[in-house]
């Protein structure tokens, strides 16, 4: 027997097939047809998903019991199909038909659904309504929030948020030009795919509906009363037919005084005890541009083009003055400090994309992006003997780098009927000449990278057993003046997944990826640090190796969604900076090695609550109890435990938001040095008013921005420093925002996102 299945509208079909498509069960845009064993599989994959995209035919036939004399003509064909598949009490008759036809089909749109390395959200009517655009359905996932001092989309736990549209990578702008009526659903990756892998710990998918011509604007802004604190930015898109032009722009301005910073530091040179016991205030300023243009061609189920250029400008200064009480074994001498620095980088960046499809089952995919930067540095940082005017050192530093970086990928997709096959190649090089003058004399200074990453995966399922299999090669080359450094290196990935229940799953995921140094690391440009101390980078240095498993327990119910996940990590030659001894100039270099490994190992819980069954009270958390341990090449060891922690609570009343988000800073280990992260003890509120909306907040309630470090073991050289802004205690802000749309918009599903390096800073 043949079901054939007609959804209503293009809402249910988008979601009708994409469910089919999980299943890896075949269909047709038109008209899709069930055998006896697939419609049985779908009932049991209905029953036994995570509430899922389908509401369940038991559920129906409820409603059918409840509004018989409503629904008698929608639901008749459905129950008889119901009744014939299932072990029901009522007698129903076999019908000679060889093909039923559904004339309609009842999609009810489930919060959450579960598969193998990502979970698929959907919203209630309430919740779309509510919402201004999608960056609202998106702070709303249990794992996400919005950090309201940047603005931006973040996750709860550590590391990079990915965010796309389509399969494109989107801008925070981008995400508010999309209306929350037009989004199907969001796809929340926490194992990204083989072709993200490399570039975020989590991405998250905005999959929106088909494309109709209309337009969507907006503004926003935000600014403290009281500290040079703005965020401003405006967006259009307009689409017409299957051509769609979109340009944003975007400022940040900074402009602090009252930075305050302390440090003690102590070290031994040819049995002399030395000390530094500093203090300084300082204040900084940037003001940081960001526009674009946009232009988009799509032809559904036949290619996308894509072009975006765009053009960053950063400007940035920072000034300070301080004293240092400096020891000399038993010689106690006071120094003043100053500093002033200033430096300016500009970027355009063109970024193309190319997909075709192929027949039913194939498709294949074209990136490419290349950007030039040109970038100028002066730094002039001074000490000198307070009494005697005597110098310390005087480092007087100008810099100029132009730094040139492409990235290629090609990919292919391919539809088997028990999974999909996805396979590509990425190359990606930057290549980095700069000109350098400050107290080490003048040098050239020229550099390339370049990475090669060529990889497959298999995803598929099979009754309540999801996998995820990939493969991968990465290419690794750098090239300096003074060293080449090339590998390959094999990087598997395992994902296996199991449904318990239809509210809950397991998942184990094991992972090995190699990390390339950062452009500062292997610099071999020096810079003064303090008296007797030098810094510098290591052009010897070798890539990183990352192993890393975990096994996830995931459930939700109306109450609470949240994820249990013991964990274990280990990096091997993992770069780490120290202190060695500097013949050369008889005192300290400050540098980096390949340390023997460093490990963690742990576990997380992250999720959401909500004791009214509502969005009324929400409460988030992610709470990480972890043990680390680094060891150094030399056998040095450091060991640490901490509780990482995010909390953030939020009530939501109509059209009133409120957003209180805070943590417990804790100590991790950086190299020689434990460093604490960014404290938040923030309030935020937003009252919407039609396409208008007012917000205003306080960050670091009570307390100011703090940044603490100490040693991780002892060295050659033991430190602590500490340093605030006062700036932002009790930071007052106040802002507003209007955002317009009009009909839908046109998103490219672009399957390739690429970016070249960061900006060299040396």
């Amino acid at each position: 027997m043949n079901i054939l299945v007609q959804p209503l509208n293009t809402e249910e079909q988008l979601l009708v097939e994409e469910w089919l498509k999980e299943q890896q069960i075949s269909f047709e845009r038109s008209e899709t047809h069930f055998t006896e064993a697939q419609l049985t599989s779908i009932e049991r994959g209905i029953e036994q998903a995570n509430n899922g995209l389908l509401k369940p035919y038991t559920e129906v036939r409820k409603k059918h019991v409840q509004f018989a004399n409503l629904m008698k003509l929608l639901l008749t064909s459905l129950l008889l199909v119901y009744f014939m598949t299932t072990t029901a009490q009522e007698v129903v008759p076999e019908t000679p038909l060889d093909t039923i036809v559904l004339s309609e089909v009842i999609v009810k749109a489930q919060r959450k659904t579960q598969y193998t390395d990502k979970a698929s959200f959907t919203f209630e009517k309430k919740a779309v309504e509510q919402a201004r655009y999608a960056k609202d359905l998106l702070r709303s996932l249990p794992n996400l929030h919005l950090n309201p001092v940047t603005n931006q989309i973040a996750t709860l736990k550590r590391g990079t948020l990915l965010v796309l549209v389509n399969g494109v990578e989107a801008t925070d702008l981008q995400i508010r030009g999309i209306a929350p009526q037009n989004v199907a659903r969001i796809d929340y990756y926490d194992i990204p795919p083989a072709r993200w892998s490399n570039r975020a710990d989590t991405v998250v998918d905005i999959i929106t509906r088909s494309a109709e011509e209309g337009y969507s604007v907006g503004v926003d802004a935000l600014s403290a009363l009281t500290t040079g604190f703005v965020d401003a930015s405006a967006y259009g898109n307009y689409t017409k037919g299957k051509h769609t032009l979109g340009v944003e722009y975007k400022l940040e301005f900074r402009n602090y005084n009252d930075r305050h910073y302390e440090e003690h530091s102590d070290y031994e040179l040819s049995g002399v005890r030395y000390a530094n016991d500093q203090q300084s205030k300082s204040g900084f300023s940037y003001n940081a541009h960001n526009a674009s243009v946009r232009y988009s061609a799509v032809v559904p189920q036949n290619y996308n083009f894509q072009v975006k250029a765009g053009m960053e400008l950063l400007n940035r200064s920072a000034h300070s003055n301080g004293i240092n009480l400096f020891t000399q074994g038993t010689t106690i001498s006071h120094h003043t400090l100053s500093g002033k620095s200033h430096d300016h980088w500009l970027r355009p960046k063109v970024d193309l994309y190319f997909s075709k499809k192929l027949g039913k089952r194939d498709e294949l995919s074209v990136n490419a992006v290349g950007s030039y930067y040109n970038t100028t540095k002066e730094n002039l940082s001074k000490e000198w003997e307070t009494a005697t005017q005597q110098n310390v050192y005087d480092d007087d530093m100008d810099l100029k780098v132009k730094q040139r970086g492409w990235v290629g990928e090609v990919a292919h997709t391919h539809q088997f009927d028990i999974g999909k096959l996805n396979s590509g190649y990425r190359i990606s090089s930057t290549f980095i000449d700069n000109d350098l003058r400050n107290l080490a004399g003048t040098s050239a200074y020229d550099v390339t990278y370049t990475n090669q990453y060529l990889y497959t995966e298999f995803v598929g399922k099979k009754a309540n057993f999801m996998y995820r299999a990939s493969a991968g090669l990465t290419h690794t080359h750098n090239r300096s003046a003074e060293n080449t450094f090339t590998e390959w290196v094999f990087t598997p990935k395992v994902v296996l997944g199991y449904e318990l229940a239809n509210n809950q799953s397991l998942r184990l995921t094991s992972y090995y990826v190699p990390r390339s140094p950062r452009s500062a690391e292997l610099s071999s440009n020096i810079a003064q640090q303090a008296p007797n101390i030098l810094e510098t980078g290591n052009p010897y240095l070798k890539s990183q190796h990352i192993f890393w498993t975990g096994l996830s327990y995931a459930f939700n119910n109306e109450y609470t969604d949240f994820n249990l996940q013991p964990f274990y990590k280990n990096t091997q030659r993992v770069i780490t900076d120290i202190y060695i001894k500097d013949p050369v100039r008889n005192g300290i270099l400050s540098t980096y090695e390949n340390s023997k490994y460093h490990e963690e190992f742990g576990f997380s819980l992250d999720g959401t609550f909500k004791p009214l069954r509502n969005d009324l009270f929400v409460f988030s958390a992610n709470i990480a109890p972890t043990r680390e341990t680094l060891v150094t090449d030399a056998g040095l060891r450091a060991r640490n435990d901490y509780i990482d922690n995010n909390l953030s609570l939020t009530f939501t009343y109509k059209d009133l938001r409120v957003d209180y988000s805070f943590n417990f800073p804790i100590y991790y280990i950086d190299g020689n040095t434990m460093s604490t992260y960014e404290n938040n003890n923030d309030i935020f509120i937003e009252y919407q008013l039609g396409s208008w909306t007012l917000k205003g907040g306080v960050f670091w309630l009570g307390m100011p921005s703090e940044y603490k470090m100490k040693s991780s073991y002892e060295g050659l050289v033991n430190q602590h420093s500490y340093t605030h802004i006062e700036n932002n205690r009790n930071m007052l802000v106040f802002g507003v925002s209007y955002d317009f749309s009009k009909g839908k918009n046109n998103s490219i599903d672009k399957n390739l996102n690429n970016d070249t390096a960061p900006a060299a800073q040396f």
